[in-house]
């Protein structure tokens, strides 16, 4: 405590007590305190009165630092009471901090103050608020544990201050330390810990530019700073944790709120689906469904590929990708707005379902999809099995009209699946070489579709469809059916005719003569009897692999003279019209001569001046009928294939020449 001033009344003279009074009053530095002895001794005083002025001079020296340091106080407690309402309206951790860091440089008059906080991460501390500082630098600055003044007080938790730091062997000087401190131009350095119970959280600092002693005091304001920002740093915690805990449990529950929504939808959903299934739904159904609930564009694709419902464009490769990845994992795959869930049964594809959307698919929508794929996957395989049956049925029917045309009912049992044999049919036999239960399958739904018949006979299936155009067929059927197995399929096909008769319970040859003159008569109609067009099929399928055409499709009126050799009816007719026709329409039209100059140039061994020779013409005009008959015929007239060909119909039509009746 400050002991009380006694003051001596004599000798002083009143008038040097009231010049001290009045430099008091105006609180006038230390220097003017000289000024009244000064101006006693100018004025000749004895020394007595001297010395009497010298102890009022004390006596006034005494009163004016109590006052400067009750003054200092009441600022310093001004201070820490503003701090302590800063921090029960905290709502700012940076604003309180550099208000803590701005009143420690004004109280303790230095040219700049800071904080550091520790990292435990780094095990450094590193600046966190700094108030008059002008280097870039000492703002960026982290101080390892125990190095420079900073990083020892940091880890000691113990106030260090230096007068002359550079000066000082007490502290580790490292370069990177000392390079900032040196750009900040600092000379005399105070720091105190951060402290949180026993942890050292950080370090509050105040520096000066020039040497100057710091005095226990200012050791102790500082700290008291340093206590309330320490607490600012934790209620700043404290609240930070509360509110992530606040908005936790509101996400949580927000959470909650979305999944018990989506079980709700999901669930909704599933019962739809399910519902859909007991009433005798259909993929389409199941897709109406899907997109009701999920919103976008659904496209559901059956084991080839190929779309059952929605859009009819081509696929990009990324969703078939993107299918096999499904059916992999067992879960939707995202591929950019697409998002698909596939099914497969025994390792092959069995239906994919594509979503496609412009919003993101939350996790239990994509269960959606997958559990919708799962249904549509269960109607695909019930369809399956029924077209299995049916097709097994389909298939007896059609083993019974090849190999036993005999039995009686047959007419009945067709028309109880759908198929009318009274209308002209085609018979198409496909060989191949790929997986024989797709093939059968393949065969079956095709047949289905067409309303016809379809069997499978080991490397080989048998179709029985409307129609009168079997090479149409034929190609179609070998095209078909090779995208669907992967490997080369080949077909051949012939004009079919179902049972008839006077009582439709017999088959064969004559009943199939029967109804072919009956159809005749209205110029349309099957002309072979099925048994019969089956031989006719297989021989033309098996002459195409022969001829090396392995995955085309023909009949036998489209394999020119090979179709003689296959054809049940040996048509020349139609074999002369399809090589030889175009040229002898043309003379038949423009009397020319075109028939006789091929016969005379294949006679002579393809000679062009002994053909003029013989025919009695210019050489130029063989050339100009030779480039007539490659217009009418086709530029590869003259290749070996094509010349055999029309050098059988020429012998062919002389022979018809000369023997009307052949």
């Amino acid at each position: 405590m400050e002991r009380p001033l006694t003051t001596t009344p004599a000798p002083a003279s009143a008038e040097g007590a009231r010049a001290y009074l009045d430099l008091l009053a105006r609180e006038a530095s230390a220097l003017e305190f000289e000024g009244p002895v000064l101006q006693a001794r100018a004025a000749g005083a004895d020394s007595a009165t001297l010395e009497e002025l010298e102890q009022a001079k004390v006596a006034a020296l005494k009163v004016r630092a109590m006052l400067r340091r009750r003054a200092r106080r009441e600022a310093e407690l001004s201070a820490l009471f503003d701090t302590a309402g800063d921090l029960a309206g905290l709502r700012d951790l940076d604003a309180v901090l550099e208000a803590i860091v701005h009143r420690a440089r004004q109280l303790l008059g230095t040219d700049i103050a800071y904080m550091t906080l520790n990292d435990p991460e780094r095990g450094d501390t590193y600046m966190r608020v700094t108030d008059g500082s002008i280097s870039a630098d000492f703002r960026r600055l982290r101080l390892a544990m125990g190095a420079g003044l900073g990083g020892l007080v940091a880890q000691t938790g113990t106030p260090y201050n230096t007068a002359d730091y550079f000066a000082d062997p007490r502290f580790r000087h490292t370069t990177t330390i000392d390079g900032a401190v040196h750009e900040e131009g600092l000379v005399a350095i105070l720091g105190v810990p951060l402290r949180l119970g026993t942890q050292v959280i950080g370090v509050l600092f105040a520096a000066n530019r020039s040497a100057r002693p710091f005095a226990q005091e200012e050791v102790a304001l500082l700290c008291s700073l340093a206590a309330h920002a320490a607490v600012a740093i934790d209620t700043a915690r404290l609240l930070q944790e509360t509110r992530a805990a606040l908005a936790e449990l509101s996400g949580a529950n927000a959470v909650i709120s979305a999944h018990s929504q989506a079980i709700e939808r999901a669930a909704d959903a599933h019962d739809r689906m399910t519902g859909l299934v007991l009433r005798g739904g259909g993929v389409e159904d199941v897709a109406a469904v899907v997109t009701e609930v999920l919103g976008g564009r659904l496209t559901v694709l059956d084991d080839e590929g190929r779309p059952l419902v929605g859009e009819t464009r081509e696929l990009d490769a990324g969703v078939f990708d993107a299918a096999q990845s499904s059916r992999a994992l067992g879960r939707t795959v995202k591929r950019g707005d697409a998002y698909v869930a596939s099914v497969d049964v025994g390792a092959a594809p069995l239906c994919t379902l594509v979503l496609r959307t412009d919003r993101p698919v939350s996790d239990t929508d994509q269960r959606i999809l997958e559990r919708a794929a799962l249904v549509t996957a269960l109607l695909l395989l019930f369809r399956r099995s029924v077209a299995e049956a049916e097709g097994r049925v389909r298939g007896e029917l059609l083993d019974d009209l090849v190999s036993r045309p005999e039995l009686r009912g047959l007419r009945d049992r067709a028309r109880r699946l759908g198929v009318d044999l009274g209308a002209p049919h085609v018979l198409v036999v496909a060989r191949h070489d790929g997986q024989r239960e797709r093939a059968a399958f393949w065969a079956s739904s095709q047949a289905t579709l067409a309303h016809g018949l379809a069997a499978a006979r080991g490397d080989e299936v048998v179709l029985l469809l409307p129609g009168d155009r079997p090479g149409t067929l034929a190609r179609r059927v070998a095209a078909e059916l090779t995208a669907s197995l992967g490997r080369p399929a080949t077909a051949g096909a012939a004009l079919a005719a179902g049972p008839g008769g006077e009582a439709g319970d017999r088959v064969g040859d004559r009943v199939g003569e029967q109804a072919g003159e009956q159809a005749g008569e209205q110029g349309d109609g099957p002309v072979t009897s099925v048994a019969s067009a089956y031989a006719e099929a297989r021989r033309c399928a098996h002459a195409l692999v022969a001829l090396g055409r392995t995955g085309d499709g023909a009949s036998a009126e489209e394999l020119g003279f090979v179709g003689l050799l296959v054809g049940e009816r040996r048509e020349v007719a139609g074999f002369l019209s399809g090589a030889l026709g175009p040229v002898l329409d043309y003379d038949a039209r423009r009397g020319t001569a075109l028939v006789t100059t091929l016969n005379a140039y294949f006679g002579t061994g393809g000679s062009l001046s002994r053909t003029a020779e013989a025919l009695h013409i210019h050489v130029n005009t063989v050339t100009q009928r030779l480039d007539r008959v490659g217009q009418l015929l086709g530029v590869d007239w003259q290749e070996p294939d094509h010349a055999l060909e029309i050098q059988l119909a020429l012998r062919l039509h002389r022979l018809r020449t000369h023997m009307p009746d052949a």
